[in-house]
């Protein structure tokens, strides 16, 4: 019997990529589905690959704090509970520092980490009620490493590793699980569902041009070792081109990578 069959998943960002995937997995094994977005054609299209299983659809907003929260009462109104939650939903902005407006840093902050926060409180009590559950928050291999033109998002990431580490100890003996998910080179549409800064200049435009290059692992590889690692009581699961690569830069070169990284193009 699969481990995930009659388990309540909870799906943001499902319109595409990898939210799109995990669902599909999902639905595959059994899950019963609440998957949300802000793009409903997208979201439509999901639930036509999830129309063997129970899935319902909803449209939100993961930077509002009042719908994330509306959104658990009717999970819990329309399922009543959740085993899984994914908080998937995200965005990037490429601009340096400099060229990054504080409105435009605000913006992803507020469906990256905020998103997330809400996803995490939202659903929490239900969880430590039953004494059962497990979020999963996506962070990024840009939450282990800081990367040029991604000073937002690798502070979104950052933060979104920041938090959830600090509930693993935090949930010990609750029931309750919290997992850190740092996807790399993953081929979604990320890119273009971000924003280039509207002060960015060429240092921002050639990097951005190389970025199609690192997006080669699809997102289906990716959902599969999600879910994977999450079966298997993974705290940190690490996915995509060079994920492993990365993480290991981090550990023993914490003040050199990026030259590394410079040589190998990434």
């Amino acid at each position: 019997m699969s481990y995930y069959k009659d388990k309540v998943a909870v799906i943001t960002g499902a319109g595409s990529g990898i939210g799109r995937e995990l669902a599909r997995l999902l639905a595959a094994q059994g899950a019963r589905l609440a998957v949300s977005d802000i793009d409903d054609a997208g979201l439509a299209a999901t639930r036509q690959l999830c129309a063997n299983a129970e899935v319902r659809t909803y449209r939100l907003d993961v930077s509002k704090r009042e719908q994330v929260f509306g959104h658990a009462d009717d999970v819990k109104r329309d399922f009543g509970a959740a085993d899984f939650v994914f908080n998937n939903a995200g965005v990037t902005l490429i601009a340096t520092v400099e060229h990054s407006t504080i409105e435009e840093i605000e913006w992803l902050l507020g469906i990256n980490l905020w998103g997330v926060i809400y996803g995490t409180k939202a659903f929490l009590p239900m969880m430590l009620e039953r004494r059962s559950g497990c979020i999963v928050n996506l962070s990024s291999i840009f939450g282990l490493v800081g990367v040029p033109t991604q000073s937002a998002y690798n502070m979104s990431k950052f933060a979104v590793r920041g938090l959830t580490e600090s509930m693993w100890r935090e949930l010990e003996g609750t029931g309750v699980r919290a997992v850190s998910v740092h996807p790399g080179g993953i081929r979604t549409n990320i890119d273009k569902a971000g924003r280039m800064g509207r002060n960015a200049g060429d240092y921002e435009r050639q990097l951005f041009a190389t970025v199609g290059n690192l997006l080669v692992t699809p997102p289906e590889q990716c959902a599969g070792d999600i879910l994977r690692g999450v079966e298997h009581g993974a705290k940190r699961i690490l996915t995509g081109k060079s994920s492993r690569l990365v993480e290991l830069a981090s550990r023993i070169a914490p003040r050199s990578y990026g030259v590394l990284f410079k040589r190998l193009g990434l």
